[in-house]
């Protein structure tokens, strides 16, 4: 075996462990320059994630908190009031935190007052509706009756967070304001395409497209408009709060609305078959009768003078 003399160029074990130290500060001061690079970056990221989250917090609640504005016009009353020949009752709309305007009907009762608080997305709603609506509109048509349609939304959270019945009261609110003729058209079209209760029900494109085949025939970008911004969502949440706290104007019967459909006639809960037509016209018959027994006064007899004898 040979072994290295003087003139060998391999380093020595010295040279290399000197070698390695070397190198192994330069990884360590390398490691060193990319940990703080990563740690900027790290910081950055995490400030520019904050950011972000803070400012989809932001939206998330500017969006969802809308100042409190107006009711719809013709709704003081929190319901649409329709009379002899399918023609809406027009009201200035109701200011924020002001007090509903109750409806004045016959003071006679002979025309009997017909009031629906319904839910869109309440199949019982529908049922009631689409059982009752040609009898009602004919009855108000002719003038032998009139009705008051009152949007709430009390299922706003059985609609897989799409909020279904809030938007569609805010979407009849929108018709009511700038068509309100056209109004009972598209209340009975809103419960022909109902969804089923836990869906996601409609989408506003839904929406704005059955107000366009129900026939409404005035102000339709408006009331599209009107549809996508949710204009009416404030007070749809106030007339609900409204309704279930009471109390209940024109009533002899309730304090305050429990569930949907509430029906009165003349003041009267109706609490009869939801899918019976001729049950509800018989109520609405007692009704008027009652109010036309009460208001005629009973024949009495006329005194004569005795003849003097």
């Amino acid at each position: 075996m040979t072994t290295g003399g003087p003139g060998d160029s391999r380093p020595s074990k010295n040279q290399r462990r000197d070698a390695a130290r070397t190198k192994a500060a330069q990884i360590r001061v390398e490691q060193k320059k990319r940990d703080r690079r990563n740690r900027v970056f790290l910081q950055g990221g995490i400030a520019v994630a904050a950011i972000a989250v803070v400012t989809a917090i932001v939206l998330i609640i500017v969006n969802s908190v809308q100042p409190a504005g107006p009711g719809p016009r013709n709704m003081a009353s929190d319901g649409l009031l329709i009379g002899e020949g399918l023609t809406a009752v027009t009201t200035p709309a109701l200011q924020p935190g002001a007090e509903l305007v109750p409806s004045t009907p016959d003071p006679t009762g002979a025309v009997p007052d017909i009031r629906v608080y319904v839910d869109y997305l309440c199949p019982f709603c529908g049922t009631f509706e689409t059982t009752n609506a040609e009898q009602i509109s004919q009855w108000v048509d002719s003038g032998a009756a009139t009705v008051e349609v009152h949007p709430i939304s009390i299922l706003t959270s059985k609609s897989a967070g799409t909020q279904y019945s809030l938007r569609a009261a805010n979407a009849a609110a929108c018709v009511a304001d700038s068509s309100p003729d056209d109004f009972l058209a598209f209340n009975s079209a809103l419960f022909e395409a109902q969804p089923v209760e836990g869906t996601a029900g409609l989408s506003d494109e839904d929406l704005k497209d059955i107000v366009k085949s129900s026939g409404v025939s005035e102000n339709l970008s408006t009331i599209n408009d009107c549809i996508d911004e949710t204009t009416f969502k404030s007070w749809v949440q106030d007339a609900t709060d409204r309704a279930l706290s009471g109390p209940i104007p024109n009533s002899t019967s309730l304090e305050a609305i429990t569930g949907t459909p509430t029906v009165l006639v003349n003041g009267k809960q109706y609490v009869g078959a939801l899918d019976d037509p001729k049950e509800f016209a018989a109520f609405v018959l007692q009704a008027a009768s009652e109010a036309y027994s009460t208001a005629t006064p009973t024949p009495t007899a006329t005194p004569t003078e005795t003849p003097a004898g």
